[in-house]
């Protein structure tokens, strides 16, 4: 099959599908790489890098959409609303596309999807289960967010990350607290104590405690009712405002202690939980930092807003919304690779396989022929008349 790989038009968007140190077990398995020019400059990787892998060069973004029968991307149409709408009419029926396309948020795009009967497998409904591990693409990019926002919340804080003695007089450890301890939140644990902070970490899943405590972090107990915190494929589970209210007034004391905070806290598919208030900042010293990973669907702090820097008492809240594209080219490196093993693992004797008895496939597939098949869309009345299977 032909696999195209377009240049990613998401404003400020540097990341790129598949780089050419994925290519040979593609090629090898009988595909055809067609890359549009300049596709992976951003990420650090040449034309010539993927001619030399064999991948052949298109000229034009139209010539990749109108030879691929695989459309590979970073961000399609639902990830990337508003440039994705112009490759609309680029694309033919039946033609395959891969990439993150927001589907449980983007229902207007997925309902176009549909009706282009574009065959759409969605990079973030990846199931986190050991035998997808290699393509959790979500995983992948929450380690460089993790990663990034200790970065950039050591770059605003007014002082540095380790204990230091000097001539001068000692300097003490920053504090940092870290607000959720999936996959990001780990990295930044990881990153904060690389860097010589004193950190504490708190979730809502207790079985998440050996981790953060393998990292060096101590865990913060909040003595609330958790044994139905973890919700499926480990994210954790939403909860009602009853238990938020509470999560937090216990939260308020650590928050107040801490230097730099940093929350993590996501429900796919829903607007980021408000766990940080307007109240709970104002009890922040000056000079304190928040970096919010969940900025784009809202975000865990009550002030925060997306992309921007807002400054409340003296407190500096950020709220980065695509870390890993400051990172292009190991963002690129591990998202190329879960990308070139799910394609290596939909096709089979020479055809995109649609099969609802596995799972990764269920789980992924988003629209097909013209239909909406995923399990959590299908029967969503906002998508009615947009095709059911």
């Amino acid at each position: 099959m032909i696999i195209g790989i377009p240049k990613e038009t998401f404003p400020g968007e540097r990341r790129v599908a598949l780089i050419p140190a994925v290519l040979p077990p593609l090629i090898k398995a009988g595909h055809q790489i067609l890359v549009e020019t300049g596709a992976g400059l951003s990420a650090g990787q040449t034309d010539h890098a993927y001619s030399e892998k064999g991948a052949e060069i298109a000229a034009t973004r139209a010539d990749v959409f109108a030879r691929a029968e695989i459309v590979a991307q970073v961000r399609c149409l639902g990830a990337n609303r508003d440039a994705g709408r112009s490759d609309l009419a680029l694309f033919r029926p039946g033609q395959c596309v891969i990439g993150f396309a927001d589907p449980l948020i983007a229902r207007e795009e997925t309902r176009l999807f549909a009706e282009r009967k574009l065959n759409l497998f969605a990079m973030e409904l990846i199931p986190r289960t050991t035998r997808a591990q290699v393509m959790d693409a979500l995983s992948s990019m929450a380690t460089f967010a993790g990663y990034k926002a200790v970065l950039i919340g050591a770059s605003h804080l007014g002082k540095m990350f380790p204990m230091m003695m000097t001539a001068a007089g000692t300097l003490s450890a920053a504090k940092v607290f870290i607000v959720g301890a999936g996959v990001a939140g780990l990295q930044a644990i990881a990153s904060a104590r690389k860097l010589g902070a004193v950190v504490q970490a708190y979730d809502v899943r207790p079985a998440v405690r050996e981790q953060i405590e393998s990292l060096g972090a101590k865990f913060v107990e909040l003595p609330l009712e958790t044994a139905e915190a973890e919700g499926k494929g480990g994210y954790a589970k939403e909860q009602d405002e009853s238990f938020l209210r509470r999560q937090r007034e216990m939260m308020s004391k650590v928050l107040a202690e801490s230097d730099l905070v940093i929350t993590t806290a996501a429900i796919p598919g829903k607007k980021s939980p408000i766990l940080v208030t307007r109240d709970m900042v104002a009890g922040m010293h000056p000079g304190s930092v928040i970096v919010d990973l969940a900025a784009e669907r809202g975000g865990n702090c009550e002030l925060t807003r997306a992309d921007e820097v807002v400054e409340a008492g003296g407190v500096t809240i950020l709220g980065p919304t695509n870390l890993p594209t400051t990172v292009p080219i190991h963002a690129s490196q591990l998202y190329a690779k879960n990308v070139a093993n799910v394609l290596l693992y939909v096709i089979k004797e020479g055809k995109v396989q649609n099969n609802a008895e596995d799972e990764i496939i269920r789980e992924t597939l988003v629209t097909w022929d013209g239909a909406i098949v995923h399990p959590t869309l299908k029967d969503a009345p906002e998508l009615a008349g947009a095709g059911r299977k």
